[in-house]
């Protein structure tokens, strides 16, 4: 808890809509992949398939464990993204693919490239990548819409 004469953590920049160029890459961003992540994340998702937290009945049904869902792969391309965007950013589109499964004991390990700008709109087009000792984990492309000045 902090004191209430502390004052509060400004929050960090936003990138501005001409701070970000074609090319640019994102800083890698490592994911402990914990058996904690993957149930917790599942059971706050909503999705309560059996693979995402129950071993026996995920090797029953082929996998070596249970593995993360593809809607915590997506927040957490969300998340990458928009850690390095800031706070102003504006997710306009994520189009992810799942491929090789993230499981417990893993690291995935996020990387990015700005590969298009718009100036008519000023949106921004990021690759991303998440992979884990298996492969790619999840592939795909996010939109943010950036501001014209900082925030």
């Amino acid at each position: 808890m902090t004191r209430p004469d502390t004052p509060p953590t400004p929050l960090p920049a936003t990138r501005t809509y001409d701070e970000v160029a074609v090319g640019d890459v994102l800083p890698d961003l490592p994911v402990p992949v914990t058996r904690t992540l993957i149930v917790a994340s599942a059971l706050a998702s909503r999705d309560y398939q059996d693979v995402h937290h129950d071993p026996e009945l995920a090797r029953e049904r082929g996998s070596k464990d249970i593995f993360m869902n593809i809607l915590t792969s997506n927040g957490l391309v969300d998340r990458y993204v928009t850690g390095w965007a800031g706070p102003a950013a504006v997710v306009k589109a994520i189009r992810i693919r799942l491929g090789a499964p993230n499981h417990p004991g893993d690291t995935m390990v996020l990387t990015g490239t700005v590969t298009a700008k718009s100036d008519a709109d000023r949106r921004v087009d990021i690759a991303v990548k998440g992979t884990n000792s298996l492969g790619s984990h999840v592939t795909g492309t996010v939109t943010l819409q950036l501001p014209v000045e900082a925030r």
